[in-house]
């Protein structure tokens, strides 16, 4: 397919309110097809009729859950977009601090939290919804191979981490879910709620698992940084 018929089926997918209204939600984080059923209140043959569109122009994909196989995942490709993306030229809103949530604080939240520090002046932290013991040695040894020098100590638990007006990533969908569960998926108290779909590279334990989870962690967040300012 050449580059001109490309961008038309790109336009063409997007010549919808609803279609828009998806790409929006999907600009910064993750979501499962139930939970935009809820926030945009559509049906859910509509809703299924729109992402099958979106798919087929190259803009979305699906991947299951590592909490639940039942759930499904869909992830905006940007790239696709590029400034089209919801908010690239928007005013950007201000934060006092941005905290990446994983289960066990271990590896993806810490390998994010490094990756934020470098790339943004919003001071950052993370936490896990169950803390480990300690952080993995191949987030640490990644970080290394990348440049980065994750925090030293062990990790710390959510409810021990999180203030009021913090911005949280969920980079698990274990925590996303549980998070979920509990009621804090849209806490009044944070002044704003994300959701990345991040494989967990822990239990392979390999390099390029680690690998693979932090270029997925840094491009989200070379989107995402340049679009929130520090309070």
């Amino acid at each position: 397919m050449s580059d001109i018929a490309r961008r038309v089926r790109v336009h063409a997918a997007m010549a919808d309110p609803a279609r828009i209204r998806i790409v929006d939600a999907l600009g910064l984080g993750d979501a499962s097809p139930s939970d935009l059923q809820r926030q945009l209140g559509l049906t859910s043959n509509l809703l299924a009729h729109h992402l099958r569109t979106l798919e087929e122009a190259g803009l979305l994909e699906r991947h299951r859950s590592e909490a639940d196989r039942r759930r499904t995942y869909l992830r905006l490709d940007p790239t696709v977009l590029d400034d089209l993306v919801h908010g690239a030229g928007a005013p950007r809103p201000a934060v006092p601090r941005v905290v990446f949530v994983c289960t066990a604080n271990t590896a993806r939240s810490q390998l994010a939290a490094a990756v934020w520090a470098g790339a943004s002046a919003v001071p950052v932290a993370s936490a896990g919804t169950h803390p480990a013991e300690s952080i993995a040695p191949g987030a640490t040894a990644a970080g290394r191979r990348h440049g980065l020098e994750l925090a030293r100590g062990t990790p710390l638990g959510l409810d021990e981490v999180l203030r009021d007006g913090d911005y949280v990533i969920t980079v698990c969908d274990n925590a996303h879910e549980e998070l979920v569960r509990r009621d804090l998926a849209n806490a009044d108290s944070c002044s704003g709620r994300v959701h990345w779909s991040v494989a967990d590279p822990v239990p392979l334990g390999t390099r390029r698992a680690f690998d693979i989870a932090y270029d997925d962690l840094a491009r989200r967040i070379s989107h995402l940084a340049p679009r929130l300012a520090a309070s």
